[in-house]
């Protein structure tokens, strides 16, 4: 494996109730983060291949590690999405390479499917950051029930030459949805919009 990496965290959330309303079955999301060596920390590169290798590699290992945390197989997934935060030595640059060009492959290979753009964001900060993983359905982006989010956060990283990369899935889209939309029973899934 390209990536160094220093640790890995999954974390699962599983709301039961919202507003005093049973959620049954409870809706829940995932997230596999890894901490990783920037290899680029302090420097500016041009050729940033290696880290789009790295996403390549993250992009398989932390989508199978979420799907594992919420017990279904990869098809059973629902929505998805992808985040990174670099530390005060790297760039924002450094984690779209490791998010954009070869991520998503791997990570549709896991979940059977996924003909939607998998939604991402990415943050410079210190240890501790708060990051946000945007999620929307995976096979279809007019899916309103299924716009959501995670926060996460890694109590000692990033470290300034560090990146952590995080990828959520989901088995359900948010709690009591009711602003309309496609529903799910609805997605033709063939052009990620529908």
């Amino acid at each position: 494996m390209k990536a160094k990496i220093r640790k890995i965290v999954t974390v699962v959330e599983e709301t039961l109730s919202e507003m005093g309303q049973t959620i049954a079955p409870p809706t829940r999301r995932a997230a596999a983060l890894a901490v990783i060596e920037n290899p680029f920390a302090g420097r500016y590169v041009e050729d940033l291949a290696e880290l789009m290798d790295v996403g390549e590699e993250l992009g398989q290992l932390l989508t199978e590690r979420a799907v594992a945390a919420l017990g279904i197989a990869g098809p059973q997934a629902q929505s998805y999405g992808k985040a990174a935060a670099v530390g005060e030595n790297g760039e924002l640059e450094h984690a779209a390479a490791i998010l954009h060009p070869k991520l998503g492959a791997p990570a549709r290979s896991v979940l059977g499917k996924g003909a939607a753009l998998i939604p991402s964001s990415k943050k410079r900060g210190g240890p501790g950051v708060p990051f946000d993983i945007p999620l929307g359905h995976k096979d279809a982006a007019f899916v309103r029930s299924h716009f959501d989010g995670m926060e996460v956060r890694i109590a000692d990283a990033p470290r300034a030459n560090e990146i952590v990369v995080a990828v959520a899935v989901t088995d359900s889209g948010r709690p009591l949805p009711r602003v309309g939309g496609l529903k799910v029973s609805e997605i033709k899934g063939e052009d990620g919009l529908r």
